[in-house]
C-alpha cells in the first residue's frame, strides 16, 4: 500500500433512532432502538483504513464530549488527528431516523468540525503517495470553506485529490465549489448532486458535462446510483456502468462514505477504476446490511463476497435498494 488518507473534512457524533416510519407533524415516534456512535467523515476513513490504507485526520475535533468519544473512536481504527482540538467548542452531532425500509432522515447541529483556519491546517502536511479528501460539508461552512479551498488550491500537483459533494452542495457558495471541483482528481457523487452540478439529464449526460465543464484535470468522475451500482467516465474519454449487488438492506446510512473510501483504497494500491469501483459496490452492498454508519467491511470480506460467484444483479424491492 502506497501512500495514506489525508481527509479533512468533518467527523460528529451521530445520534441514531430507529423507527417503523417517520412520524406525522406534531405526532410522536418511540424508537425500536438507540445508539450513539461516530459519524460524519469518520465512516469514510473507516472504510479506508479497514480495506487496508493508513488514514489520518485533517480536520478540528472538539474539547468536550462529544470530541473526546469521537478521539475514542479515531483510536480504535488507528485514525491519528494531525490538528489540535478546539479550545472553545464541541464537536457536532447528527441525529440521524433510520425507518424499516432502511433510509435515513438527518437533523445536524455544527461544532468544531465547521471552523477551519490557515493556523490549524498547518500541521497537515502533504508527503508524496498521499490523497486527500474532502466533503461538501466542509466547505458548506462558512467558519472553514474559505481556508479550505486556499488549502486544496495549494496542494503538490502530483498529489491526487478526491471530492464529495455531499447532499449539502446546494449550500456551497458557487465559486469556492468551482474553485474545489477545478482541483479535483477524482469526483465521486450521486445522481442528485449531479444534476446540481451540472444540470439536466441522465447519468451519461451528467458525466460527460462534470469532466467537460466542471472538473478539467480529473481523471475520472464516479456517480453513485444506489442498489443500481454506479457509472464511472475517466478522462479519456472511456465509460463504464458498473452493476450494484442485489442485498437485503437494513441500514443505508454510510453507504456512500463506504463506497468512496472503499474506492480510493482500491485506486491507491493500483486497482484500475472500473475494477475499483466494483470493488466500491461491494463494500457498500456489505455495508448497507449491517447497523450504523460505520459498517465498511475488511478487504478480506469483500473478497470474498466478491469471489462468491457474479452477485452482480441490482436489487428490487424497497427492502433491498441501497443508496448511495
Amino acid at each position: 500500500m502506497n501512500g495514506r488518507l489525508v481527509h479533512v473534512g468533518s467527523a460528529v457524533v451521530d445520534y441514531v433512532y430507529r423507527i417503523d416510519a417517520l412520524p406525522a407533524p406534531g405526532t410522536e415516534k418511540t424508537a425500536s432502538s438507540y445508539a450513539q456512535v461516530a459519524g460524519g467523515g469518520f465512516n469514510m476513513m473507516v472504510a479506508a483504513s479497514r480495506t487496508g490504507m493508513k488514514v489520518v485526520f485533517g480536520g478540528q475535533l472538539g474539547s468536550g464530549s462529544n470530541g473526546d468519544f469521537l478521539r475514542a473512536a479515531f483510536a480504535a481504527e488507528g485514525i491519528e488527528t494531525l490538528t489540535p482540538p478546539s479550545l472553545v467548542m464541541d464537536s457536532g452531532n447528527c441525529v440521524a431516523l433510520i425507518s424499516s425500509d432502511a433510509e435515513r432522515t438527518f437533523v445536524s447541529w455544527p461544532g468544531a468540525e465547521g471552523v477551519l483556519s490557515v493556523d490549524l491546517l498547518a500541521p497537515v502536511s502533504i508527503v508524496p503517495g498521499d490523497w486527500v479528501f474532502t466533503s461538501g460539508y466542509t466547505l458548506s461552512y462558512a467558519g472553514s470553506r474559505d481556508a479550505l479551498a486556499d488549502w486544496i488550491e495549494a496542494l503538490p500537483a502530483e498529489t491526487p485529490f478526491v471530492f464529495d459533494p455531499t447532499p449539502v452542495v446546494s449550500d456551497i457558495p458557487r465559486a469556492i465549489l468551482s474553485r474545489v471541483l477545478a482541483r479535483t482528481t477524482w469526483l465521486s457523487c450521486n445522481m442528485a448532486e449531479a444534476a446540481e452540478i451540472a444540470g439536466f439529464g441522465d447519468i451519461e449526460a451528467f458525466a460527460v458535462r462534470l469532466l467537460a465543464d466542471h472538473c478539467p484535470k480529473a481523471a475520472g468522475v464516479v456517480i453513485r446510483a444506489g442498489a443500481q451500482g454506479c457509472f464511472v467516465r475517466l478522462a479519456d474519454g472511456t465509460a463504464q456502468a458498473v452493476p450494484g449487488f442485489k442485498v437485503a438492506a437494513v441500514d443505508t446510512n454510510g453507504a456512500g462514505d463506504t463506497h468512496i473510501g472503499a474506492f480510493i483504497s482500491a485506486l491507491s494500491r493500483g486497482v484500475p477504476p472500473f475494477e475499483a469501483a466494483r470493488y466500491a459496490n461491494a463494500a457498500a452492498a456489505l455495508s448497507v446490511t449491517r447497523h450504523g454508519g460505520s459498517s465498511a467491511p475488511t478487504d478480506q470480506e469483500i473478497q470474498t463476497f466478491l469471489s462468491h460467484g457474479d452477485r452482480s444483479t441490482t436489487a428490487h424491492g424497497r427492502k433491498q435498494e441501497a443508496h448511495f
